[in-house]
């Protein structure tokens, strides 16, 4: 998946995140030594967004957020996946996508996460935390 970039020289030079087509096949060839749920959680995001949108970008700034949704030119969706919310990650995860979110001039962002809910305001702009079975499973 490419950096978001309105220059395509600069999405061919940056790196592109890989995702894989099965977190079980994922799982059997992988070295790690932890479970890695975070990952495995990312990738089936992705594989969820990569069925319902053909425009999928990372955002690199000083901070990173893992999904930006584009359709029809124009950014509709900024997505933060990470297990757990928690203390020691809330601040990193928030900041990526804030710092989206004022890119893209979005009043909304979404993090994701196994089986946390909550919704706050971080600077006049709203961010949801999803749970990924209500996320994954919703009929939008």
């Amino acid at each position: 998946m490419p950096i978001f970039s309105y220059s395509l020289k600069v999405q061919n030079r940056n790196p592109k995140k890989v995702y894989t087509l099965d977190n079980g096949i994922a799982s059997t060839i992988s070295l790690s030594f932890s479970e890695d749920n975070g990952r495995k959680l990312e990738n089936l995001v992705y594989q969820h967004l990569r069925r319902k949108s053909h425009e999928l970008y990372y955002f690199k700034g000083k901070k990173e957020c893992d999904f930006v949704v584009r359709q029809k030119n124009q950014v509709i969706q900024l997505i933060q996946v990470c297990y757990e919310l928690n203390m020691d990650n809330k601040d990193r995860e928030i900041s990526g996508l804030a710092e989206a979110m004022d890119f893209f001039e979005l009043k909304e962002g979404i993090i994701i996460t196994f089986d946390q809910q909550d919704e706050f305001s971080v600077d006049e702009k709203i961010v949801k935390v999803i749970p990924a079975n209500l996320f994954l499973f919703h009929p939008s």
